[in-house]
């Protein structure tokens, strides 16, 4: 057994994290390879190290002091160092970041430090090897993953190793320059090194005990999801469930890897599974449904046109109006003479009178109206489909809620239903349809 285990920026933020982090990494054997964010934040008034390191870059930008920023910075980790009694010089690191930091060095460099510093914090303190991921994960110019060279150098730096660390979030170009991941792109490190290094396990350690079947602040204490597949997750993340950075599950999936979402202060809790789709008949849950997520504030352009069945090309025009300006569809229900467009509202104030105009004037439409403050919410569950009885189910709840549903969708694989409701209603109808499906 072999397994990759990512720490999150919470896990690492300070001493009494550290040793968390120490106590799950000694407690098995199997954890070999280790990816380390920046410390975040020890509490809510706290700065997470890489938004420092951003405000360092901006104050060099623009000729502003940086130097008191920066001494938080080092305190934060000569604090680590300190309670941990280590032996690594972080002096000397110290003062070769300065040194680039006096040569006005770019934003990539500086702001990587955070997790190269703290992967050097946890090898000492593991005395284990310290992998610098600028030797081993590489990219091109363009800004993706030279996934060959990268697997190559990967599986080079590990196969002599017993346990390493590796800081994410970054990589280099080939001119041996710094790239940084987009925020969060720590998990993406954990995922390339768990699908070249042959995983059996991908851990994501953060401080939450796996994914919700519904967001806290809305649900009272909602059920903890054990077993979830990638396609599942993929529709609740882009309704808002997120734990995971997007594209972190992109290699983990393609090497057949399953992503365990493990809280560093609950260890106990076997957290959330993330598996394979194939073959997956929804078993390890209890529920129908797998989870429930939405987002408030879109606006729906419904379009009339009398025979529109009848002629090509009519909600390409429309679309056209939206692809000219940038923006972007979210969903496209539509009827015999009618569809609506449903799109995010923000952005759309100032010109949603001359798109439905332009709308109607290209596709010569008999009406254009425009509804505004729907709130677009998902139910998903891979054990929904073929299941008899779901929609009506769904729908009954919100209707003794005396909540209207303003649109439905649905695809045809029947993983997920879609309804949209007024903003005012969201948290109600999520809490309905809780209501009805979980036990």
């Amino acid at each position: 057994m072999l397994k990759v285990a990512k720490f999150g920026g919470t896990s690492m933020a300070d001493a009494p994290q550290l040793k968390k982090v120490h106590n799950i990494i000694s407690s098995d054997d199997a954890r070999k390879f280790v990816v380390v964010s920046a410390p975040g934040k020890r509490f809510k008034e706290d700065n997470k190290i890489t938004d420092l390191l951003y405000l360092t870059h901006a104050h060099i930008k623009f000729s502003v002091p940086h130097t008191p920023i920066f001494k938080i910075i080092e305190d934060r980790y000569n604090s680590i160092k300190e309670e941990l009694h280590l032996n690594i010089d972080l002096e000397k690191e110290f003062q070769i970041i300065k040194d680039n930091l006096d040569n006005k060095c770019d934003e990539d460099y500086i702001v990587s430090r955070g997790e190269y510093l703290s992967a050097l914090l946890l090898a000492d303190y593991l005395n284990c090897d310290f992998i610098d991921a600028k030797d081993v994960i590489f990219f091109n110019y363009d800004g993706s993953v030279n996934n060959e060279k990268t697997k190559e150098k990967l599986c080079e730096a590990l196969q002599n190793s017993k346990r390493a660390v590796i800081p994410g979030f970054y990589g280099s170009y080939p001119d041996g320059s710094i790239k940084v991941f987009s925020r969060g792109g720590s998990d993406i490190t954990g995922a390339i090194v768990s699908a070249f290094s042959g995983a059996d396990v991908y851990e994501n350690w953060t401080d939450v005990s796996g994914f919700l079947m519904a967001d806290p602040r809305i649900v009272n204490n909602p059920k903890q999801i054990k077993k979830i597949t990638y396609q599942e997750l993929r529709e609740l993340s882009y309704m808002g469930a997120s734990v995971l950075h997007d594209e972190a599950i992109f290699p983990a999936r393609e090497a057949g890897i399953p992503i365990n979402i493990r809280n560093t202060n609950e260890p106990d809790n076997p957290g959330t599974i993330i598996i394979d789709d194939s073959g997956y008949d929804g078993n390890g849950n209890e529920d129908i449904i797998t989870g429930i997520a939405g987002k408030k504030n879109f606006t729906v352009f419904y379009v009339h046109k009398e025979h529109m069945a009848n002629e090509v090309g009519v909600v390409r025009r429309a679309l056209e109006v939206f692809e000219d300006r940038g923006l972007s569809i979210e969903h496209l229900p539509s009827g015999i003479d009618s569809f609506s467009i449903i799109l995010p509202s923000e952005g759309l104030e100032r010109i949603t009178h001359e798109l439905a105009e332009e709308i109607k004037t290209k596709c010569g439409a008999q009406s254009v109206n425009v509804f505004k403050n729907l709130s677009l919410i998902t139910t998903v569950g891979i054990k929904m489909a073929y299941k008899p009885g779901i929609s009506a189910k769904l729908f009954t709840s919100l209707g003794d809620n005396n909540i209207n549903i303003r649109m439905i969708d649905q695809g045809s694989s029947e993983i997920n239903i879609i309804v949209g409701v007024e903003d005012k209603d969201f948290e109600d109808a999520i809490r309905a349809i809780y209501s009805a499906f979980v036990k």
